[in-house]
């Protein structure tokens, strides 16, 4: 059985193709668009999986749209109505909006999909067109995909049709819900609405308040407790609406807001200040405070030991790493593309399992991954590469696996960046090491040099670690496996640097103070996101990092996204090549191919 997930229209349109059982493909329409955040039909990721099906569209038995855009116009209008007259212009224009491109979806859908259907019937695709819940979709990415048979599920976000919070007991094909939360009361939508007060983008930019926390201190916890949200010992919660205004204004906040935080919202011009900071760590103990008890509430209410988390604020890893920390659970799973882009893997593994009842074959072991380390995007032979680079006329070298290694970890021990594109696009927002930037995390001003010379991005901004699996325990904390970069850890004592009250600024300074034997991966509070590594996930990843542990005896990298601000990481060889000729990473690999920057633009300019 064939069955495509379809994520689309509202942010990060994706496409997955599922074969009895098994993802065989599934990517993000913005890799292929070059548009960060994509919402727009995903032609380029269905072409793609359509390239992984043979007989192509025709061949699959169901194509399953992640959401009810029903029931979402449902929402809207109910949300209105109870607020008249209030909202009156925000309500035309969203309603001639949406019946222009939204109340008809369904068709918008059907006529996309016939171009890749041409000789056939629209009746015969609309057969085929299904649709899941949102929060459905979320559940069956985090369920389905992971290692256990039995599993509390959590989903948590800004809002899908109506819910904005889903507990579920997943049990072999099945998804029973348990408990929810409804829109307008949400944490991602609360998350969101401080990444607007802070100058940032919403629906973007919630990870860089994740970041920014550290830097502050959570002076604005209980104005949050107290004032914004309602939060009992289960986990429910309710928002005081008096503070937002994202049911019928065009903006995430009332005025109210800024009088009670007693300052105006900051524009992204602004320089971030101390308060920016002390908001954003109040901001995130609360999202840590919400999750913490939500997963309590789960684990007593499914009495499993399994927990499979997804939603966009299932991207929170400092918020995961402290329900790991927490033994709530015994295992957690997390789906890589928490997000919307999930939804489309959600939505296919659902009517798989769901809809057609097939029986969910699985070894209940932690070791299975069925997201096979989530490289399930596109990938280029050695052919096609080498007509890549000879047609563009750069300059480059062809080297064994052997060489191609001892060359790569040579010239990172001299503090060069690296580039590194190999196999297949990983799947989900982070870089997993087949489209990544690869440094040495023991240089002191590496940090610096990748946010300002590399990424251009905020200086304020952390790297993460990806390290040896086996060798985790021995620089963090937590004995943690973490294969998709979801979960933060802390470096050990013994392997921090000691610090006094001399040599330890506030504020934004203390990037300055090097922590640990890794500083360009501890952040402020020594914290990391880590990502390990296996000899089976990764081979030729886990070959690089053993290398270099025996040249240096660090076994570990930094490991960031191909790419620079606001620009979706790399796919093609096309793209790796533009990105490493615009910014200073000093050396590409691509394959068995390595470019130096100094001998490629030599070679340009003759």
């Amino acid at each position: 059985m064939h069955i495509l997930g379809i994520s689309a229209y509202y942010h990060d349109s994706a496409v997955a193709l599922v074969q009895d059982g098994k993802i065989v493909a599934a990517a993000q329409e913005e890799r292929f668009s070059r548009k960060k955040h994509d919402a727009s039909f995903p032609h380029g990721a269905l072409q793609y999986c359509l390239s992984q099906l043979r007989g192509g569209l025709g061949a699959a038995d169901y194509i399953v749209f992640y959401e009810k855009p029903l029931l979402k116009l449902e929402r809207l209008v109910e949300t209105y109505a109870a607020y008249v007259p209030r909202g009156f212009s925000s309500f035309s224009k969203t309603m001639s909006f949406w019946w222009k491109h939204k109340a008809f979806q369904r068709e918008h859908i059907l006529k996309e999909l016939k171009q890749y259907y041409p000789y056939s019937p629209v009746s015969d695709l609309s057969k085929k067109l299904l649709f899941s819940e949102h929060h459905i979709s979320h559940a069956a990415s985090a369920f389905f995909p992971s290692p256990f048979v039995r599993a509390a599920v959590i989903t948590v976000d800004g809002v899908g049709e109506w819910t904005t919070t889903g507990i579920f007991l997943g049990k072999q094909n099945i998804l029973e819900p348990l408990q929810e939360i409804r829109f307008p009361h949400s944490l991602g939508l609360l998350y969101s609405a401080v990444t607007y007060y802070l100058g940032f983008k919403v629906n973007s930019d919630e990870y860089k308040i994740m970041g920014l926390a550290p830097y502050g201190e959570p002076r604005y916890q209980s104005l949050f407790f107290d004032h914004v949200i309602d939060l009992k010992e289960d986990g429910s919660f309710r928002l005081n609406q008096d503070y937002f205004d994202y049911c019928i204004g065009t903006t995430m906040l009332h005025p109210r807001w800024e009088v009670l935080f007693k300052r105006k919202r900051r524009q992204p011009q602004d320089s971030i200040e101390s308060f920016h900071m002390d908001v954003a760590a109040s901001i995130q103990v609360v999202c840590e405070e919400v999750m913490v008890r939500i997963a309590r509430f789960a684990a007593q209410k499914t009495q499993s030991e399994n927990v499979c988390l997804a939603g966009g604020v299932a991207l929170n890893c400092v918020a995961n790493g402290r329900i790991a920390r927490e033994g709530i659970f015994k295992n957690i799973w997390i789906q890589p593309a928490a997000g919307d882009a999930g939804g489309a893997v959600g939505a296919a593994l659902s009517a798989y399992y769901m809809y057609a009842g097939n029986v969910r074959d699985l070894v209940n072991t932690t070791d299975y991954d069925a997201m096979q380390g989530a490289y399930l995007g596109p990938d280029y032979s050695e052919a096609t590469l080498l007509r890549q680079l000879t047609t563009m006329g750069l300059s480059f070298q062809t080297l064994t696996d052997e060489v191609l290694i001892d060359t790569v970890v040579r010239v990172l021990v001299e503090g060069k960046v690296v580039g590194w594109m190999q196999g297949r696009m990983e799947w989900g927002p982070r870089a997993l090491g087949n489209r990544s930037i690869l440094a040495d995390p023991r240089i002191p001003d590496m940090q610096k040099t990748l946010n300002l010379k590399v990424k251009n991005r905020e200086s304020f901004r952390p790297f993460a670690p990806v390290v040896l699996e086996e060798d985790a325990s021995d620089w963090f904390v937590d004995n943690t496996v973490s294969p998709y970069m979801l979960l933060v850890s802390h470096v050990k004592e013994v392997r921090r640097t000691p610090i006094t009250s001399l040599n330890n600024p506030s504020g934004i300074e203390k990037i300055h103070v090097q922590r640990s034997e890794i500083p360009a991966v501890t952040h402020v509070d020594y914290s990391a996101r880590l990502q390990t590594v296996n000899r089976q996930t990764n081979p030729r990843l886990y070959a690089l990092l053993t290398a270099f542990k025996q040249k240096t005896g660090c076994p570990m990298l930094v490991n960031t996204s191909f790419n620079v601000a606001d620009e979706p990481i790399v796919e093609s060889p096309k793209d790796a090549i533009h990105c490493f000729l615009q910014t200073q990473i000093d050396f590409l690999v691509i394959g068995n191919y390595l470019l130096e920057k100094n001998s490629t633009y030599s070679t340009i300019k003759k």
